[in-house]
């Protein structure tokens, strides 16, 4: 275990964003290797063995950059590590980044939780980071996702393809997220 406790950059109703820790590893390590989680990535499952990744994570632990940062994913309720969240591709002159997700461990899913992780995650870039913008894309075919983008504050703007892929690209702006929850 961690002798001290991850850094907390956010809290919404349900989910915790902090920062990530080795000990997030083998979890990360099973998701990306999972493909029905990688289905939904537009990716393939990884095929690197564990000693590997977790050496590429321990990397990006102690060499962050402010292009791509990626969080630890909690649930409030038990503090358990449900999956990752991240931005990337983020320009400082344009004040915009893209943003991923991942709710890895399936018991969480279609319960509110990623729709509260992106609307947690939206209010941390427009406030902490000053951005005017967030985008995401999301496969045409991933109604679910598209539902939870749309209640959390994005806006479908139109389709695109990319690497053989449909999307569906999504922005968000400050004025389309909803205030802190824990301050009402």
């Amino acid at each position: 275990m961690t002798a001290t406790q991850p850094r907390v950059v956010a809290e919404g109703e349900l989910v915790r964003l902090r920062e990530k820790t080795m000990d997030d590893g083998e979890r990360d390590y099973s998701w990306r290797c999972d493909p029905e989680l990688a289905a939904y990535d537009a990716a393939r499952p990884m095929t690197m063995r564990l000693q590997s990744f977790l050496a590429t994570l321990s990397e990006e632990l102690q060499y962050p950059t402010q292009h791509r940062r990626t969080f630890g994913i909690e649930d409030r309720a038990t503090g358990k590590h449900i999956g990752n969240v991240m931005y990337y591709g983020y320009h400082s002159f344009l004040r915009e980044t893209e943003l991923g997700i991942t709710i890895g461990d399936r018991e969480y899913w279609s319960r509110g939780f990623g729709r509260d992780t992106v609307r947690t995650m939206l209010r941390y870039l427009f406030d902490e980071l000053k951005l005017r913008r967030v985008y995401l894309h999301t496969l045409t075919w991933n109604a679910r996702a598209q539902a939870s983008f749309t209640a959390a504050g994005f806006h479908r703007v139109r389709e695109t393809r990319r690497a053989g892929y449909d999307f569906v690209y999504m922005e968000a702006y400050p004025e389309d997220v909803e205030g802190d929850p824990t301050d009402e």
